[in-house]
């Protein structure tokens, strides 16, 4: 048990290792809206780093800072600890270790070949990571019947370079929700109502302009088909500095809020789905 964030009671929470470190964290919550922080990890597992070609703030730049704390309380968590440049576990398996320049966004990632026991490390982590998953979701979808997974992440608008201005927001909203990965008109009713939830709180939220989602959904999509579903939900860096990681808090907060006040609704919509 740890004390939550606002000091006003205790949550439960545990780890799971994997690779020998800390692969994930798990805080238990209530209702069949789960939150999951896939990218916010930084950490890379002992003995890896002296692999690794980028520093911190480039694979930061890449990575998911902060998505977890954007996450309601109340809601059950999963949080992965480890970098998306150990093992992304937004990619389908044979493409979750990054191989070359051409996987990372044309960032060199290893200074040469991982070698193959390496590679299998992080493919196990990938392995402990689903099989995770697939626990906690069948145990909502056994208690609830549906459930719906907010995979929160985020992304860069300022590629240019620091001091250049912003992307175009025309192409850009603050909030991109990526619902291909799902069986759009079964799931309407959950999809409109965080829309307008994320609308009503002033967000710019549109759907599919960026990202149309990743592994992650089409993997719930097919797994738990008709039971769960997962929004990907890319939040645009606003709420930090891409270039030098600081971050903004009191936006974090009010991406924390506006989640919270969709909460209800989404409920609402997965008990009157036929």
């Amino acid at each position: 048990m740890a004390l939550a964030c606002d000091g006003r009671a205790p949550v439960s929470e545990r780890v799971i290792d994997a690779g020998g470190a800390p692969l994930a964290r798990i805080v238990d919550g209530d209702g069949p809206v789960l939150a999951l922080a896939l990218h916010a990890g930084h950490a890379v597992r002992p003995g890896l780093e002296s692999y690794l070609a980028l520093g911190d703030d480039e694979r930061l730049r890449e990575e998911d800072p902060h998505t977890a704390r954007m996450a309601p309380r109340g809601l059950p968590l999963l949080e992965v600890l480890r970098s998306r440049f150990e093992i992304d576990l937004n990619r389908p398996r044979f493409r979750a270790v990054y191989q070359g320049p051409q996987d990372a966004w044309g960032l060199r990632v290893y200074r040469s070949e991982l070698p193959d026991d390496e590679d299998r490390v992080s493919r196990a982590a990938y392995d402990t990571f689903y099989a995770t998953a697939f626990d906690l979701l069948s145990r909502l979808a056994e208690k609830h019947g549906r459930f719906v997974v907010l995979d929160l992440h985020s992304y860069n608008h300022r590629r240019d370079g620091a001091e250049q201005p912003g992307a175009d927001e025309r192409e850009n909203p603050e909030v991109n929700l990526g619902t291909r990965r799902l069986d759009r008109e079964r799931w309407a009713g959950v999809v409109e109502c965080f829309s307008a939830a994320m609308e009503t709180s002033g967000f710019d939220c549109r759907e599919n302009v960026k990202f149309g989602g990743g592994h992650f959904a089409h993997w719930v999509a097919e797994t738990f088909p008709g039971t769960g579903a997962a929004l990907s939900i890319e939040f645009k860096k606003t709420y930090m500095d891409e270039w030098t990681g600081a971050v903004d808090s009191s936006a974090v907060e009010r991406i924390r809020m506006a989640l919270g006040s969709a909460v209800p609704a989404l409920v609402r919509a997965i008990e009157t789905m036929g």
